[in-house]
C-alpha cells in the first residue's frame, strides 16, 4: 500500500543540527496530515510536530523554536530540520502519514524509524 522511508538519523554533539526526510510512495495515493514522532528507551511515544496538507504546523513545547517541519506535496515529502540539538532529543525518530480511502475513514503509516543521538 504506502511505505514511509526515513533517512537523515545520525550522531551530533549537542548544538548541532539534523535533518530528517521521509518519502511516501505507492499507488494512487493522496495525504491529509504528517507528522514526525519520537520514543527514547522507557518513554512513551511522543508528538514532535505536525504538518497538513496547507502547511499548518504544531510543535511540542520542547521543541518549538528548534525544530522546523515542511513538506513538499509533490514529492510525498515531510522534513524535520532540527536545530540546536539537546541530549534529550535523542530518541528513535518515526514518520507518520495520515492517507484517507473511504469516505470518513483513514489510514495511518508509519517509518521504521531512524536514530537520532545527540551527544553531550
Amino acid at each position: 500500500q504506502v511505505q514511509l522511508v526515513e533517512s537523515g538519523g545520525g550522531l551530533v554533539q549537542a548544538g548541532g543540527s539534523l535533518k530528517l526526510s521521509c518519502a511516501a510512495s505507492g499507488s494512487g495515493f493522496s495525504i491529509n496530515a504528517m507528522g514526525w514522532y519520537r520514543q527514547a528507551p522507557g518513554k512513551q511515544r511522543e508528538l514532535v510536530a505536525t504538518i497538513t496538507r496547507g502547511s499548518s504546523t504544531t510543535y511540542v513545547d520542547s521543541v518549538k523554536g528548534r525544530f522546523t517541519i515542511s513538506r513538499d506535496n509533490a514529492k510525498n515529502t515531510v522534513y524535520l530540520q532540527m536545530n540546536s540539538l539537546k541530549p534529550e532529543d535523542s530518541a528513535l525518530y518515526y514518520c507518520n502519514a495520515n492517507v484517507p480511502s473511504y469516505y470518513g475513514t483513514s489510514t495511518n503509516y508509519w517509518g521504521q524509524g531512524t536514530q537520532v543521538t545527540v551527544s553531550s
